[in-house]
C-alpha cells in the first residue's frame, strides 16, 4: 500500500507540470496571434507593393526622354528590380494564408491548406511523389492481370474506379501544392482533371458488344501509360534531386506525366516513349469516332471517351512539342555566343 506522504509528493510534481503546460499552451496561444497578425500584415504589405510597382513601372516607362547614359543605366537596374520582385512575393506568399481557388473551395470549403515551415512543405511534396509511384505500381500490376488473366466486367470497373480515385485525389493535392509554392505548368493540372472525367465514363460505360470491342485496346493503354510513368517517377525524382542539389530547381517542384524543360538534360530518351502514348491516344480516339458512327451505337459513352481522348492527345502532344521546339530555339541561339 503506498504511503500518503507519497501520493501527495507525486500529486504536487503532477500540479507543477500541469501549471507548466497550462503556461506553454498560453504562450503557443499568444504567439499564434503574433503570428496571425504578422502574416495579415505581410499579405496586406505585398498587396500595396504590387499596386505601387504597377504605377512605378509606368512611371518609369514614361521616362525615356532626354536621359543621359548614367540616367538609363539608372532606369535599366530599376526596370531589372522590378521584374524580379513578382518572383520574390511568390516566395513570401508561399508562406501566407491564402484564399482557396475555387476547386479547392468545392471540394474543402474555405479551409487554410497553406504549410508554414519548408520541412511541411517539402514532406507533404515527397509524400505526393510517393503516392504517385505507389498508386501507379498497383494500376500496372492490375493493368496486367486484366488484360492477359481475367476479363471480367467488375475487376475492369474496380480499374476504372481506381483511376478516377487516383486522378480525383492527385487534383485535390496538386491544389494544396500550388497553394504551398509549386510551379505546376497549367496543363499538367487540367490533364488530370480531363483524365478523371475519362475515367469516369469508362467507369459507367455498360459491358456490351461495343465495350469489349475496345476493351482490349484501353487495358493495355492503361498498361502502357503506367509503365510511362513508372519510369518518369524514377527517372525525373532523381534528376530533380540532383537539380535541386546544385540549386538549379525548386524545392517543391514536382514530377509530371509530360516532359518540361528542365529535363531536358539527361532525361531525353523519354520522349519516343511519351510521344508513343501520345499518337496511342489519338487513336484511341479514332477509334471511338468510328465506333460511334456504327448503326448499334446507342451508348454516349464512345463519343464522350473519343472526345477525352483527343483532347489528350492535342494537350499532351502540342505541350510536349513545344517545349522541344524551345529547348532547340535556346540551344541554337547559344552556340553562336559560345563561338
Amino acid at each position: 500500500m503506498p504511503v500518503l506522504a507519497e501520493v501527495l509528493d507525486e500529486w504536487k510534481c503532477l500540479e507543477e507540470e500541469y501549471q507548466h503546460i497550462q503556461e506553454t499552451h498560453r504562450m503557443y496561444l499568444q504567439k499564434l496571434d503574433e503570428i496571425s497578425n504578422l502574416q495579415n500584415s505581410c499579405s496586406s504589405s505585398i498587396s500595396h507593393q504590387r499596386r505601387r510597382l504597377k504605377e512605378m513601372s509606368q512611371l518609369v516607362n514614361r521616362c525615356s526622354k532626354g536621359l543621359t547614359e548614367e540616367e538609363s543605366k539608372t532606369k535599366d537596374e530599376i526596370k531589372e528590380k522590378i521584374k524580379t520582385r513578382p518572383n520574390a512575393f511568390f516566395e513570401m506568399e508561399a508562406f501566407l494564408p491564402k484564399k482557396n481557388g475555387l476547386y479547392l473551395s468545392l471540394v474543402l470549403g474555405n479551409v487554410n491548406v497553406t504549410l508554414l515551415s519548408k520541412q511541411s512543405k517539402f514532406a507533404y511534396k515527397d509524400e505526393y511523389e510517393k503516392f504517385k509511384l505507389c498508386l501507379t505500381v498497383i494500376m500496372l500490376l492490375l493493368s496486367f492481370i486484366c488484360y492477359f488473366f481475367v476479363s471480367y466486367r467488375f475487376v475492369d470497373a474496380i480499374l476504372n474506379f481506381l483511376l478516377v480515385w487516383y486522378y480525383c485525389t492527385l487534383t485535390i493535392r496538386e491544389s494544396i501544392l500550388i497553394s504551398n509554392g509549386s510551379r505546376i505548368k497549367g496543363w499538367w493540372v487540367f490533364h488530370h482533371y480531363v483524365a478523371a472525367f475519362l475515367s469516369g465514363v469508362m467507369l459507367t460505360w455498360p459491358d456490351g458488344n461495343l465495350y469489349q470491342i475496345f476493351r482490349n485496346q484501353f487495358i493495355a493503354y492503361c498498361l502502357y501509360q503506367s509503365f510511362v510513368q513508372c519510369l518518369q517517377c524514377y527517372y525525373q525524382s532523381g534528376c530533380l534531386y540532383r537539380l535541386r542539389a546544385l540549386g538549379e530547381r525548386h524545392n517543391m517542384d514536382l514530377t509530371v506525366e509530360g516532359f518540361q524543360s528542365w529535363m531536358w538534360r539527361g532525361l531525353t530518351f523519354l520522349l519516343p516513349f511519351l510521344f508513343f502514348g501520345h499518337f496511342w491516344q489519338l487513336f484511341n480516339g479514332l477509334s471511338l469516332f468510328r465506333m460511334a458512327q456504327l448503326p448499334d451505337c446507342k451508348e454516349w459513352q464512345v463519343l464522350m471517351c473519343g472526345l477525352c481522348f483527343l483532347i489528350l492527345f492535342m494537350g499532351n502532344f502540342f505541350t510536349t512539342v513545344a517545349v522541344v521546339r524551345h529547348k532547340l530555339k535556346s540551344k541554337s541561339q547559344s552556340k553562336p555566343k559560345s563561338q
